[in-house]
């Protein structure tokens, strides 16, 4: 019973670590491509539309805070993860890691969606005709990774808790 607890606890801290992880790399996900690649909108394009240099040099930095935020998470998660697996009796279940890595993406999505999005409206996805289909777009999407990550870090947890390394 005491080896079914510890695997326990080793799948929870993994499950834990994994969703900070995917926070984080959701942040980046969201920075590099929709800030950076396709330039759809910066932190700030709501109230500081980038059309001015001023105006864009203030967006660039909140960019910019916002990936060392996202990199601070990452960095957490990192920390965790190592916590959660070294030195553990137990092997780490790849699927539990990849299955809350993208439960942790899809609670970006929702979050900074909810409150960027719509609560502040400091930015929208895609400002312009149709932006509200586009911030409905990325809350399902953040949904559907949501269900999706969850699904996958169930589903082989218990062969993977009780094999030892």
């Amino acid at each position: 019973m005491a080896d079914f607890r510890t695997a326990e606890a080793n799948i929870s801290g993994l499950r834990r670590a994994g969703i900070v992880l995917g926070l984080g790399f959701g942040g980046f996900v969201d920075g590099i491509v929709l800030h950076q690649i396709l330039q759809w909108h910066h932190m700030l394009t709501a109230e500081f539309p980038p059309d001015s240099v001023g105006n864009l040099q203030l967006n660039t930095l909140a960019d910019g805070l916002f990936h060392a935020g996202t990199w601070v998470i990452s960095l957490i998660g990192l920390v965790m993860l190592y916590r959660a697996t070294v030195g553990r009796q137990y092997r780490p279940s790849g699927r539990v890691l990849a299955g809350a890595m993208v439960m942790g993406w899809g609670i970006f999505n929702l979050v900074e969606g909810l409150v960027n999005h719509y609560i502040l409206q400091i930015h929208h996805v895609r400002p312009g005709p149709n932006q509200g289909a586009y911030d409905l777009a990325f809350m399902i999407l953040g949904a559907a990774l949501m269900v999706a990550g969850w699904w996958i870090s169930r589903s082989r947890e218990r062969t993977t808790a009780e094999a030892p390394a």
